[in-house]
């Protein structure tokens, strides 16, 4: 039987980088899925907040200078013509949800509805607050934001009144070309309060830690059929460190995986593009 799981990338791309258009290029010929960029708007030098995986306070360099996803992803998608672009994850609190619905439209319709729109919460309180959010209601202003969002690319009159967005009935074009929207994941390492919003309003995980997702899929399960949703057709996105991933892509799709993104490092065109060579031995 061929394997299902798809094969793709997820980097943090800069001005110091291999460029999106270069690196886009070289993965379709290649044969990977789909590219997927983060997002941080800045990065407060206070440093108060720990970084999500342990280790000190400072990050690396490449979080205080990522480009924006969605402008580099169109970079890429208008020098491709089959990969996936995708934002791993778009940090959805932090955005003006009218401005955001109609950039991800509009990417998907240039695109030729070649668009994933993954979405997280964030975890950087010094960023989000800069951006006059209260930190410890970022997952609901972030879950209104996408259903606003939702609202605009499905509906060709919208409108939608929550506590953190409220807008009348509206026109926004142009609408994506996948409808009623470009799949929706959450990005998280998983639990009840992440499971509940997958269920609610998306379309699959971004599953941050490899170890959890065996143990955590049926929990997922759980909360999409306690939403009459059908678990089967979740996607199930996992970031993965390279140095794991010879003879184990049967293993991730035996986990549940739709796909598996490799990790490279944000590094320049020659580095990267070895990178690509000896990974694309995989596919």
């Amino acid at each position: 039987m061929a394997l299902r799981v798809k094969l793709g990338v997820t980097t943090c791309l800069t001005d110091q980088s291999i460029g999106p258009c270069d690196l886009a290029r070289a993965l379709e010929e290649r044969g990977f899925s789909s590219l997927y960029l983060p997002e941080h708007t800045h990065v407060p030098t206070s440093r108060k907040t720990p970084p999500p995986l342990g280790g000190h306070a400072d990050m690396p360099a490449y979080y205080q200078r990522c480009l924006d996803p969605l402008v580099a992803l169109s970079a890429a998608a208008a020098v491709t013509s089959r990969l996936t672009v995708a934002t791993g994850v778009c940090l959805v609190a932090q955005r003006d949800p009218i401005v955001t619905a109609k950039a991800v439209a509009t990417l998907d319709l240039l695109s030729h509805g070649r668009v994933v729109f993954g979405v997280g919460f964030g975890w950087n309180r010094e960023e989000i607050e800069d951006h006059g959010i209260d930190f410890r209601r970022r997952r609901e202003r972030g879950r209104e934001h996408v259903l606003a969002m939702q609202q605009l690319w499905a509906n060709e009159r919208a409108s939608f009144a929550g506590e953190f967005v409220r807008f009348e009935e509206s026109w926004s074009w142009p609408k994506p070309v996948q409808q009623p929207r470009p799949p929706v994941l959450i990005g998280g390492f998983g639990g009840p309060k992440l499971f509940a919003h997958i269920a609610e309003y998306a379309d699959g995980w971004y599953a941050m830690g490899l170890a959890n997702l065996e143990r955590m899929l049926p929990d997922l399960h759980r909360a999409m059929e306690a939403a009459g949703r059908d678990p089967a057709r979740l996607r199930i996105v996992v970031p993965c460190d390279p140095t794991a991933l010879p003879g184990t892509l049967e293993d991730h799709e035996l986990r549940g995986a739709s796909e598996v993104l490799i990790g490279l490092p944000t590094a320049p065109a020659d580095a990267v593009l070895r990178l690509l060579d000896r990974h694309a031995k995989l596919l």
